[in-house]
């Protein structure tokens, strides 16, 4: 079965918060950065990434499953639970050169660029894993100058 798609929604968050609010499910990966509208998502969206506890009956839902959410950092938003961008960025940045855990790497830059300009301009406040600091190193001047129109 699949859940509804964004195309039935005026907003990405709108649609996430149909499918997964009040689930038990924390939204991750390129749908956490939707959600936190860091990246304002595709049109005609059809995919949702989470972690969750046991397996969903949706098939258009990328179930990550975990033991327990006590390891993952997540906010909740009235009865979403959204993975934080500290958890987000971090996840996809450990996952950047992984050919099974393919990311989005529109969203990463895309998001990167957004929390940049929304903080300051500072990734000050972002807590990068030092096992992800060369590759964080490496796109952050992407993320900066994705806004630059010459």
């Amino acid at each position: 079965m699949i859940s509804q798609t964004s195309s039935e929604f005026s907003t990405n968050a709108d649609w996430h918060q149909a499918v997964v609010g009040g689930r038990d499910m924390i939204l991750r990966r390129t749908s956490a950065l939707e959600f936190l509208q860091l990246f304002p998502g595709y049109m005609r969206e059809k995919e949702i990434d989470v972690y969750a506890t046991r397996p969903g009956e949706f098939e258009n839902i990328t179930y990550c499953l975990v033991d327990s959410f006590d390891s993952i950092d997540h906010v909740r938003f009235g009865d979403v639970l959204c993975a934080t961008p500290n958890q987000t960025f971090n996840e996809m940045l450990a996952n950047y050169d992984n050919m099974d855990e393919t990311i989005d790497e529109q969203a990463l830059i895309e998001g990167l660029a957004r929390y940049y300009f929304s903080h300051g301009e500072s990734f000050d406040e972002l807590e990068i894993w030092p096992e992800n600091l060369a590759r964080f190193n490496e796109v952050k001047d992407w993320a900066i100058e994705y806004h630059n129109v010459r």
